[in-house]
């Protein structure tokens, strides 16, 4: 990491203020020639930015240096707080470009350098990532806490138990003939991996909320022709997303929509209306819509005037019936008692239906203050934890093979923070940030 990095880190141009970071051994030097001054820590100090060579002046800015390792990346850090300007900000990118070595930064290059010197574990710096993409208040305090460090602490908590049952189990492997060493000493531990399958496994058992809470609760509207599903979307947008008109079979392909309902993502799936038919295109968009119906956390099943069956209705479906501003509507039987009644013409007419989907996503929201599982890559780790330490449970009396187990259940856990053989995954976790963090 012998270069010296730097790249615009705040927001898109024009702007206010547009902040430009260096990062790297020669950040400071850098920063000398342009401002004429070395940067102090933590303090920021109005001067004007130069070329260096002619002396040009580029900017009016305020300089703020950070000594490393007391800063973000670990390493010596200089920011210029400069005028947003495209042309003022591209001038100063220029200037530092020219400069010995100096270059600009790669996506997620500053984050990367934090974590390898140390600064932050992969699960904070997911939830860095996961802080900055945040559209709603859930996502905002679910990822605050995850960049915190809330799961580096309980899983390096998990990893350090496992690590002391290793020792102990080793140690009886090792010194077995050793007057020290008491006999049977592995038997003292069984009793704490199974505690450990019990935590993880109740780590693991959250419903995906989590995932939903990052990702989005989805639901996939559902129906046959003309059931009112485009409209529907209009409706709970404020806008024309979809093409409604009399004609059935309009919709071919799905249409997914990002609402904010309650502080939770909630995103809309409207789908093809499903019936027999011969035509090839819309064959296809059936078929899309009933893969977004096996997606969906909530299906809606959205129910026409005039119609009384519901063949096609997926099971624990929610049966919603539609148009009820139309002359034509009849008040629907007991048979669907437990379905709602929707319109998309009167201001009210949605009011049932939202309060049913902020309902179902509040089901998740007592759980956001705790430490949820976020990705598929944290998921599939502490599966493959707790398989191992199950099957060291099996296996006791064998102490080779259950410290073997152990040893690939502590190393499971090491993945997800970033302390056992991540090389190959950082290009992949880094590739979500932009260039600037």
């Amino acid at each position: 990491m012998s270069e010296t990095i730097f790249a615009l880190s705040s927001g898109a141009l024009p702007s206010g203020v547009a902040i430009i970071r260096l990062s790297g051994c020669n950040a400071q030097a850098v920063a000398q020639k342009m401002c004429g001054f070395t940067p102090l820590a933590a303090k920021l100090r109005l001067a004007d930015l130069c070329e260096p060579d002619s002396g040009m002046v580029l900017d009016r800015a305020l300089v703020c240096g950070f000594v490393g390792p007391h800063s973000y990346t670990g390493e010596d850090v200089v920011e210029f707080h400069c005028h947003g300007g495209r042309a003022t900000v591209a001038s100063l990118l220029k200037v530092l470009a020219r400069q010995e070595g100096c270059r600009l930064a790669e996506p997620g290059e500053f984050s990367r350098r934090a974590f390898e010197n140390e600064k932050m574990d992969l699960t904070a710096l997911e939830g860095l990532s996961d802080l900055i993409a945040a559209d709603t208040e859930a996502q905002r305090k679910l990822a605050l806490r995850q960049s915190g460090g809330d799961l580096r602490e309980l899983y390096d908590g998990w990893r350090s138990e496992l690590v002391r049952v290793r020792a102990l189990i080793e140690a009886e492997l090792d010194f077995s003939d050793e007057e020290d060493i008491p006999d049977s000493v592995s038997d003292q531990v069984w009793e704490t991996v199974e505690g450990l399958v019990h935590s993880i496994g109740c780590h693991l058992d959250d419903g995906r909320a989590g995932e939903i809470v990052r990702d989005g609760y989805r639901i996939a509207l559902l129906g046959p022709p003309n059931a009112g599903k485009s409209s529907l979307l209009n409706a709970l947008t404020h806008r024309d997303v979809a093409i409604v008109t009399p004609i059935a079979g309009t919709t071919r392909d799905t249409i997914d929509v990002d609402l904010d309902i309650s502080g939770y993502k909630v995103i809309v799936t409207d789908t093809a209306g499903l019936r027999a038919t011969d035509d090839i295109i819309e064959q296809e968009g059936i078929r899309r819509a009933e893969k977004a119906a096996l997606a969906a956390d909530l299906v809606l099943w959205l129910h026409p005037p005039g119609q009384t069956e519901t063949t096609g209705c997926p099971e624990g479906a929610v049966i919603v019936f539609t148009k009820s501003d139309l002359p034509e509507f009849e008040t629907p039987s007991d048979k669907f008692r437990e379905a709602l009644i929707i319109n998309t013409i009167d201001a009210k007419g949605l009011d049932p239906l939202l309060a049913l989907v902020a309902d179902q996503v509040s089901n998740v929201s007592p759980q956001v203050s705790n430490s949820l599982v976020t990705r598929q890559r944290h998921r599939s780790s502490l599966t493959e934890c707790v398989n191992c330490l199950s099957e060291s449970l099996d296996k006791r009396s064998r102490l080779d093979v259950g410290s073997e187990l152990l040893r690939q259940a502590s190393d499971s856990l090491g993945r997800i923070t970033g302390r056992v053989d991540v090389e190959d995954l950082l290009d992949v976790i880094f590739a979500e940030f932009c260039v600037g963090k």
